[in-house]
């Protein structure tokens, strides 16, 4: 009904959204350097990847031209700016002392207390990530993103009612961190792509590089408490087999073995958590069968590239 729901959604739920490493900051007013203030819907870190992300959320039929575009043009050049940088360094400083939870997320990034404030300054040096949680995407909106100079990445969040129960009211939220739209992934093509959120254990196992049958190892180590170490069973049907629950995603799996250790965590990153009895993890294999789809895809180019020189040669010596 209005962005405020998709916003306590995003907030609720920032995990979700922007990884399992990642952080979520509250509105914060920041101006341009003309004094112009705006208000965005937040601000989210992720020290995974050490990128960190401007937030609006938005409705699928607010005009792109009227509305979405210029609010964003508008905080892009307020966030820019070192007096705006240094408001939102300081805040997460802030937040690493009050937080457990996001002094925990540093700890398990291996980031030293004395490097918090030069690595997160080294974050925001970078241009941030237009993040938009939305309703649905229209044709012009997708248009419009993928003109930006920096990334942008949507998310479609659905609310269902039960119907003569308006009270019952169900979420649908992104599956595996996946945005609907990603403009660096668009870009980027078939390489780290779509085919990056579309690769299934099914996939690895028909590639030859997780074996049916073959186990899989996760260690985690609750706040406070002893290291736990959980074994997972690949099946032929491509899911995970953890104390007897199967789960075909990854994530999903390392998720109820963390909450079984004990944590009250929500989200994992269960392509990075879990490995096979060599060490390797599951988005390393993933990234080698990417690799293995690119060179064949360029090897059938490549192929059709003699012939054709051949004929052209043979007409012009005619």
């Amino acid at each position: 009904d209005n962005e405020q729901v998709i916003e306590k959604v995003v907030c609720d739920n920032s995990e979700h959204f922007f990884g399992p490493a990642s952080f979520f900051l509250p509105k914060k007013l920041i101006r341009t350097r003309d004094g112009f203030g705006t208000l965005p819907d937040g601000f989210a870190v992720d020290l995974a990847s050490r990128t960190w992300y401007l937030v609006e959320a938005e409705l699928g039929h607010h005009s792109v031209w009227n509305h979405i575009a210029p609010q964003i043009a508008k905080q892009l050049v307020a966030v820019s700016t070192p007096e705006s940088k240094q408001i939102l360094e300081d805040l997460v400083i802030q937040f690493f002392h009050e937080s457990d939870e996001v002094n925990e997320k540093f700890k398990e990034e291996n980031i030293l207390d004395i490097d918090v404030r030069r690595v997160i300054g080294d974050i925001l040096k970078k241009p941030p990530i237009i993040g938009i949680p939305i309703d649905r995407i229209t044709p012009d909106l997708k248009e419009w993103a993928e003109t930006l100079r920096c990334v942008a990445k949507l998310w479609i969040v659905k609310k269902y009612v039960e119907f003569g129960n308006p009270e019952n009211v169900a979420y649908d939220i992104p599956e595996e961190f996946r945005p609907a739209l990603d403009t660096e992934e668009e870009k980027a093509g078939s390489r780290t792509g779509q085919a990056f959120y579309d690769v299934t254990l099914s996939d690895l196992i028909q590639a030859g590089l997780l074996a049916a049958g073959g186990k899989m190892v996760m260690k985690y180590r609750p706040r406070g408490g002893r290291i736990k170490k959980y074994t997972a069973t690949v099946t032929g049907d491509g899911e995970l087999i953890v104390l007897g629950r199967k789960f075909r995603s990854p994530s999903y799996a390392a998720v109820f073995s963390i909450q079984n250790a004990g944590s009250q965590r929500q989200t994992a990153n269960g392509w990075k958590s879990w490995k096979t009895g060599k060490g390797a993890t599951l988005l390393e294999l993933r990234d080698k069968y990417l690799m293995e789809q690119e060179t064949t895809k360029d090897k059938r180019d490549v192929t059709l590239i003699p012939h054709a020189s051949r004929n052209k040669g043979k007409r012009h010596q005619r």
